[in-house]
Order: structure tokens, then C-alpha cells, then sequence
């Protein structure tokens, strides 16, 4: 990937920050005394919520001891990079969760998507997308509906463009619900078989067939970076919208070889085939989908 986004120099200077103050040995509430400022502004920097201005960053670092001329530059460029977060005009559509898992989609090298209960919002049509919010809530406004569907088209943009590596799978049942009514799904289809012919991004099929299996405890998404500072993020999220992102290694680790036992049961080859198939057939119901391998695995 190209220079690094606004949300990954924020990453990177939450992280030295805070093995900064732990090097210093301070807490966050000495911090906080000796800046003047409400411990809440040092916890919501160190989180990754606000920013932190470089007229604020000097007199932090000194309070840290901080003296390296090339380190103290190295930190106000991350602090100057990182002020323009993606998606901050959206503040008022989504919670500050899930726009940090925004600022990590945009940032990460290599994605990896299970889901079991829709099709994801970045390969979602408009049409799907309109109608599983207002499934979500039959008195949602259209203003925010459109605002919503904006930004699901942006994250396509974007993760369909650059050099970053794109891995979904997704369960059968998402293939077979049909939201918005058989023709919008018929396009959706048609969309996810565009998206999985695209180099570096791999859409794969987990069966009906293959009976209980590790994704039955619900989706999560892995974001890996990088930087070699920048650790793994998980990110759960549960249907009421309730969320938990976590970038510890054993807990990330555990999800990715949950990822891996998946792919070993996903179907990795013709997907672009079934996804064509399934579409052709929206409109009238579809076929059993381990029925659409019988020709090739005949011949």
C-alpha cells in the first residue's frame, strides 16, 4: 500500500504514546495533572477517539522525557498525518466503535470476513442495502439510508482498489435469503460474482452440507497491517449492533485459525460459477448448491 492513512499514523502514535507514558512510569491520571488537562482527554487519546494537535504533542513528550530530536519529529508527523480520520462526517450516523473498525478497514493490508447472516456491507448493491436496513428497522429514515448506502459503496471503492488482499467467506444461508425480493438478489449475486473474479479479492462459499463448524458462533472480521508495530484487530459485532474489537494476540490468533478451519471447509473452487448459477436462478428458486458442482465433479 501507498502512504500511510490518517488512521494508521493514529495507530501508530496511540501505540508509542502509550509505551511512552509506561516507560516513564506514569499513569494516566499523573499525565493528565501535569498537561492540565481532564484525564478523560489523555484516555480518549491513547484510545485512538480524538487526535492529539502538535502544539499539545511537545509538551506531552517532553513530560515523557522524550529529549531525541529525530524521535520527537518522527512523533508530530504522525500526530500531523493522523488528524483527517476516514468517515468523521458520519459521526452522527455511527458509533464511535464502529467507526474505528472504518479506520481500520481503510488501513489494513489484509482483510479477512466471515459472515453467516448477510451479505457484508461493503459488497452489498445499493438495492441489498436499502432493504436489509430497513429490515433492520422498518422506521429508519430515507436520509439516513442513503447516507448509510454511501458509505457501504465507498468501502467497496476502496477495498476493491490498491494492493490490499480481500478474503470473505461467506455461509450458504447468506447466498439464500432472499433480501429485497428475487430480483435485488439476483443482482447481488451477480455483484458478489464480479467482486470474487477481481485479483486479490476472494469470496468463498461455506456449504450447508458441511453441518456444525467453527463460524456457528457468529461473524468477525481480522484486519492485519503492515507496519510491524501495528498488531492483528478482531472485530466482533453481535445483531443488535453491540460490538467488541480487541487487538490482543491471543484472542486474534485464536479467530484466524478459526478463519483458516473454515477455509479448509469452504468451497474454493468455481465460486465465480455457483455465484453466476445461483443468480440465474433467483427469480424462479434456486437449485441445492452442492448440486451446481455434480457437471464438474462428473466429468
Amino acid at each position: 500500500m501507498s502512504a500511510p492513512s490518517a488512521a494508521l499514523q493514529r495507530l501508530r502514535l496511540r501505540a508509542e504514546l502509550r509505551k511512552a507514558r509506561t516507560v516513564a512510569r506514569l499513569t494516566q491520571r499523573q499525565v493528565a495533572a501535569k498537561m492540565e488537562w481532564s484525564p478523560s482527554k489523555l484516555i480518549r487519546i491513547e484510545a485512538g477517539e480524538v487526535g492529539v494537535s502538535v502544539n499539545d504533542l511537545r509538551p506531552l513528550l517532553d513530560a515523557y522525557g522524550i529529549r531525541d530530536r529525530r524521535k520527537i519529529e518522527e512523533l508530530l508527523d504522525l500526530a500531523r498525518g493522523s488528524r483527517k480520520m476516514p468517515y468523521t462526517e458520519y459521526r452522527d450516523l455511527y458509533s464511535k466503535e464502529f467507526l474505528q473498525f472504518l479506520a481500520l478497514e481503510s488501513s489494513a493490508s489484509i482483510v479477512r470476513v466471515y459472515n453467516s447472516l448477510q451479505v457484508p456491507g461493503p459488497l452489498q448493491t445499493e438495492e441489498y442495502g436499502r432493504a436489509i436496513m430497513r429490515a433492520y428497522d422498518k422506521g429508519v429514515a430515507d436520509e439516513v439510508i442513503e447516507r448509510a448506502v454511501e458509505v457501504r459503496l465507498s468501502r467497496q471503492d476502496m477495498l476493491t482498489s490498491g494492493e490490499r488482499e480481500v478474503f470473505y467467506i461467506l455461509d450458504e444461508a447468506v447466498l439464500r435469503r432472499q433480501v429485497g425480493g428475487r430480483g435485488v438478489m439476483r443482482a447481488q449475486l451477480e455483484r458478489l460474482a464480479e467482486l470474487a473474479a477481481l485479483p486479490k479479492f476472494t469470496i468463498q462459499i461455506l456449504p450447508f452440507s458441511v453441518g456444525g463448524h467453527p463460524g456457528v458462533q457468529g461473524p468477525f472480521t481480522l484486519f492485519e497491517f503492515e507496519a510491524d508495530e501495528m498488531p492483528d484487530s478482531l472485530y466482533l459485532e453481535n445483531p443488535r449492533g453491540d460490538s467488541y474489537s480487541t487487538s490482543a494476540p491471543e484472542e486474534s490468533g485464536r479467530y484466524l485459525e478459526r478463519f483458516w478451519e473454515l477455509e479448509d471447509l469452504a468451497i474454493k473452487e468455481r465460486t465465480v460459477d455457483i455465484l453466476k448459477a445461483l443468480a440465474a436462478r433467483a427469480e424462479e428458486g434456486s437449485d441445492d448448491l452442492m448440486r451446481l458442482l455434480a457437471p464438474a465433479e462428473a466429468a
